[in-house]
């Protein structure tokens, strides 16, 4: 059975967050004894009011993932309401520091009933663990932070301990929810700790840490931190979602928030038509046109060429036609 040991907890605000010291023993044994899909699980403990378990399977959860190790969590206690949770495992060297690359940030998925659990079917390839310094003796170490939004939050704005200065405007949150869902802020918000310990003036934060965001509208801020609370949108006009959902994309992108990606392309998706077309078009066709540009792109991608004429044979066409009128021809060179 896995050893846990609490590094340390903090349940506070919106979301209840353990961070726990996993001791993988006896590696080669259970590797022999348990077979792919089979696991041996921790006893049950409580974090966001419910009981989890910790389930490892050394020979990797399905035949896909046969040649890995997995980790998966499992809520052990019924709940009134769905609830959210997410974890992050990293393997540890022996100095207790997280080795670079085999860290894995779980979904955000939510738990209705006994029984559902989220997780990592590809931790780790046991070949990698194998042939690495991190199995000593049969033993390896995991570090896992799990985080579960409570059942019943507190309001938004209690228990902050993070500030954002937006434009005019100023947000409060909770750095531990921010830090799990991004890694972008969670490197901003260590930045931000570290500068206040080295000796911030007190005009530059009030009672939580304050930190400056530029770049961006407070509007769009505020429907990012919505959605990093609550995996969705807020409610807006129709005519709205098409304007917001270009200025998240690009909020995504800079804090590496996928799920919020993918709700902001679906939506924009769904507003092509022909007059957004012919802007994408031109928009094209003025990005290509510089020689350099293609080149590189058709560098990048030997069918690039093939698919444009088989597919789309009249903006080849304008290509070549810019190009006769440029006297430089921008694929000379591939």
């Amino acid at each position: 059975m896995p050893a846990l040991s609490f590094a340390s907890a903090n349940v506070g605000g919106a979301v209840a967050r353990f961070e726990l010291v996993i001791l993988l023993d006896l590696y080669w044994h259970r590797k022999q004894l348990l077979r792919n899909g089979q696991q041996i699980a921790s006893s049950s403990f409580k974090v966001g009011d419910c009981s989890w378990s910790f389930h490892y399977y050394p020979n990797g959860v399905s035949s896909s993932c046969k040649d890995y190790i997995s980790f998966f969590v499992t809520l052990d206690s019924r709940v009134a309401e769905p609830i959210k949770a997410w974890s992050r495992f990293s393997l540890l060297d022996q100095a207790g520091e997280p080795v670079p690359g085999n860290s894995v940030h779980t979904d955000v998925r939510e738990h209705f009933e006994i029984g559902a659990s989220h997780g990592c079917d590809l931790f780790i390839r046991k070949k990698f663990l194998e042939a690495s310094e991190h199995l000593v003796d049969g033993c390896f170490t995991v570090w896992w932070e799990i985080c579960v939004e409570r059942l019943t939050p507190p309001q938004h704005l209690l228990d902050t301990d993070v500030t954002f200065e937006v434009g005019s405007e100023v947000f409060s949150a909770h750095r531990s929810v921010l830090a799990a869902r991004s890694p972008v802020l969670e490197a901003e918000l260590s930045f931000s700790a570290a500068t206040a310990r080295e000796g911030a003036t007190a005009g530059d934060c009030r009672e939580t840490d304050c930190i400056r965001i530029d770049g961006m509208l407070p509007q769009v801020f505020e429907s990012l931190l919505h959605f990093v609370y609550t995996d969705s949108l807020p409610e807006m006009a129709e005519a709205e979602e098409p304007v917001m959902a270009e200025h998240l994309l690009v909020a995504a992108d800079r804090f590496d928030l996928q799920g919020l990606k993918l709700i902001c392309e679906e939506i924009l998706c769904r507003e092509i038509n022909e007059e957004t077309c012919c802007l994408l078009r031109d928009a094209c066709m003025e990005f290509l046109e510089d020689p350099p540009v293609l080149q590189a792109l058709v560098a990048n991608d030997n069918d690039l060429l093939e698919l444009v004429a088989k597919t789309c044979p009249m903006l080849l066409k304008e290509l070549w036609a810019c190009d006769e009128d440029d006297d430089d021809d921008p694929m000379q060179d591939v």
